[in-house]
């Protein structure tokens, strides 16, 4: 059986994810509706099962005209292509034999004229290591996570610099709140824009308020803000998403006066101690910008000692003609991008 789900089946997607032993938040409809919202394309659950394999997927399909790069040189809804929601996804098989599955994804994507596919795995998953003979599978680096055993664990594996700045957060009374409520995530908006205008971030990593709305009323078991506040400030803010036992670091801000407080290190602290209490038995944290290990990559780091896991990303062309007819559009192209056309 091969079966593609809309969004407007969003509990029958789900009840097929929460199935399989190693779902994570990315793969539920309520996690893609967000960025459904926020233009990133049209959600799509595959579900593929016979006698001795099973398998899922969840893709955003991407209208290629809408792209502003193309506006005005191609038509809507003849062009279109995959790529993974915002974060991680890609196949996750339960079984052996693979064949099948890709041999049905395959005939579906043909019919529907499906150009290219793009996957980031989930490092924690590591989903990547069925899909190798279907995708070009491509490590591009290390990723960190804090394993939530116990808080003794949580805590041996800091590294001391990272220690004393926790300490120093707490001797300057920084409190670490959670919860979920439409004022927390309107104070979050404010101080990751801000960050994001810090950082020079592009048009895509600003998210409008119904964004913000779906996360809050479309994954309430799984999602809520934490955030540090000094003398009754919010000067950092996290939105943390986890399902099945996975936690994951989503999105963070923090007002740069306030950075030699190290409200973030406190606030990643407490929500390793939230996640132990809640059941949860890794909090994933993420690379660098670009998977290079820089100043955010290190900053990472120092909440983990032990081993790290490596992330993967899979590329697929599909339809090989309508691709290069894409990429002869394109005045000028990064061919370090992948696909190529949107680059």
């Amino acid at each position: 059986m091969f079966t593609a789900y809309t969004i407007e089946q969003s509990e029958k997607w789900d009840f097929i994810v929460r199935s399989f032993k190693n779902y994570d938040i990315y793969w539920l409809s309520g996690y893609v509706k967000a960025f459904q919202i926020h233009g990133d394309g049209e959600p799509l659950l595959f579900y593929f099962s016979d006698e001795s394999t099973r398998g899922i997927h969840v893709v955003m399909k991407r209208d290629v005209a809408q792209d502003e790069r193309f506006k005005g040189k191609i038509e809507e809804g003849q062009y279109f292509d995959f790529a993974t929601p915002y974060g991680y996804g890609g196949w996750i098989i339960e079984g052996e034999e693979t064949e099948r599955l890709f041999a049905s994804y395959s005939i579906w994507l043909k019919q529907k004229g499906i150009i290219s596919e793009f996957v980031r795995f989930h490092p924690m998953v590591r989903n990547h290591a069925a899909c190798q003979d279907f995708y070009e599978v491509v490590e591009l680096g290390e990723v960190v996570h804090i394993d939530l055993t116990s808080s003794e664990v949580i805590w041996d594996n800091f590294i001391s610099q990272n220690r004393n700045k926790i300490r120093k957060a707490l001797r300057n009374d920084v409190k670490i709140y959670n919860g979920r409520f439409p004022e927390i995530f309107e104070k979050f908006r404010i101080i990751y824009n801000s960050t994001m205008d810090k950082d020079g971030a592009e048009a895509y990593y600003y998210f409008g308020e119904q964004f913000y709305k779906s996360v809050l009323e479309d994954i309430p078991q799984n999602a809520q803000v934490f955030w540090a506040e000094k003398d009754g400030t919010v000067i950092a803010a996290s939105i943390m998403i986890g399902a099945n036992g996975h936690l994951n670091y989503h999105l963070s801000g923090s007002f740069h006066k306030y950075s030699n407080l190290a409200p973030t290190n406190l606030l990643l602290y407490e929500a390793a101690l939230w996640g132990n209490a809640n059941g949860y038995k890794t909090l994933y944290l993420g690379g660098g910008v670009g998977s290079e290990k820089d100043s955010l990559f290190k900053f990472k780091k120092a909440f983990y000692k032990g081993d790290l896991h490596h992330f993967y990303i899979g590329k697929k062309i599909y339809d090989k003609e309508r691709y290069k007819e894409l990429v002869s559009i394109r005045e000028e192209i990064n061919r370090d991008y992948f696909p190529i056309y949107r680059g």
